[in-house]
């Protein structure tokens, strides 16, 4: 159980750059893009042909980042140029994107295995720094001794690194402009702010992330295939509103952080989950909808007992301060 839980948790830290991407459009654009899914296998598909083809793997996560944010701005222009719906642009360009990624691959699926990945090369770059040691000596009394830290750590600090830099743009004049383009659109566009073009741009950001992802998870799983990204949205809506509920999202500091954190839960969860003995691994997808059921239908109910509370106590202060009254009354009679 404690590796099976210390790898939903390098998982989660790799997930967690798809469910930020998620955040910037679902939260702070308010556009339901499903692009996700595809763009997601675009981003794994891109690096994994560079790769095998003798590009440095960098090089090649960065082509994906690319990839994905021209994927971005396609469901922008359907949205926006095309006057299609949000939802429906999203869904024509994901069913585009299989086809397209079946195209890039070549075939349905690309091992990499036996190549240099990023992964290979930040495990060895951890290595040389001799952290592994320390830590195994450290946690040898646990009797959980992973062979090592570095994917973990590394990529943790990878999805604080993007949240920070998320956090800032957010807050620069182009991010204010994102933002309030989602919050509301016809407050902006009279400001003589192109909606379109924020519109566009928000949606290239935010499925760059996904595609970064998708390239980050090739590489950690070491293959690409044309069918990991079905139903990559519901697991990033998962980890945002768990996160949420757990962590809140009263600041964009806070709200990128409960991301991070849902990411990491969610996969906790599912990993839990399926330590049960009657749940199997084709289960996966029934456990999603039912952890984004429980995550939107458990904080409603703590907020209706809240709410009975408080109004139960603000019964309670007016017959305390109703009977002071009374008593006073008397007194003076």
């Amino acid at each position: 159980m404690p590796t099976a839980i210390f790898g939903s948790l390098e998982a989660g830290a790799i997930y967690a750059l798809m469910a930020l991407g998620v955040y910037l459009s679902f939260r702070i654009l308010d556009f339901p893009d499903l692009t996700v899914d595809g763009s997601f296998v675009t981003g794994a598909a891109v690096s994994a042909v560079l790769i095998v083809g003798g590009t440095d793997p960098f090089i090649a996560t960065l082509a994906a980042i690319f990839s994905g944010f021209a994927a971005g701005c396609m469901t922008g222009l359907l949205h926006t140029k095309g006057k299609i719906n949000p939802l429906l642009s999203g869904i024509l360009m994901m069913i585009a994107l299989y086809s397209i990624n079946l195209r890039i691959m070549g075939k349905s699926n690309v091992p990499l295995l036996a190549e240099e990945t990023v992964m290979t090369k930040l495990t060895a770059f951890w290595q040389s720094l001799g952290l592994d040691e320390m830590l195994q000596t450290l946690l040898s009394a646990t009797g959980f001794v992973p062979k090592t830290w570095g994917i973990l750590i590394l990529m943790l600090i990878l999805a604080f690194i993007v949240k920070a830099i998320i956090d800032l743009f957010l807050k620069t004049d182009i991010g204010l402009a994102i933002r309030a383009t989602g919050n509301n659109e016809t407050m902006i566009r009279s400001f003589s702010a192109d909606t379109d073009l924020l519109k566009i741009m928000g949606l290239g950001l935010s499925n760059a992330l996904v595609a970064f992802s998708g390239a980050l998870v090739a590489q950690y799983n070491g293959f690409s295939d044309v069918g990991m990204g079905i139903g990559m949205i519901v697991i990033g809506l998962a980890s945002v509103i768990i996160g949420e509920a757990i962590f809140g999202a009263k600041t964009i500091v806070r709200a990128t952080l409960a991301v991070i954190g849902g990411a990491i839960l969610y996969r906790i969860i599912v990993t839990a989950a399926l330590r049960v003995e009657f749940l199997e691994a084709g289960d996966m997808k029934l456990i999603t909808a039912l952890i984004v059921v429980c995550a939107l239908i458990i904080p409603k109910i703590l907020e209706k007992q809240r709410e009975r509370q408080r109004k139960k106590r603000r019964a309670v202060q007016k017959a305390y301060e109703g009977g002071e009254q009374l008593a006073v009354i008397k007194t003076n009679s």
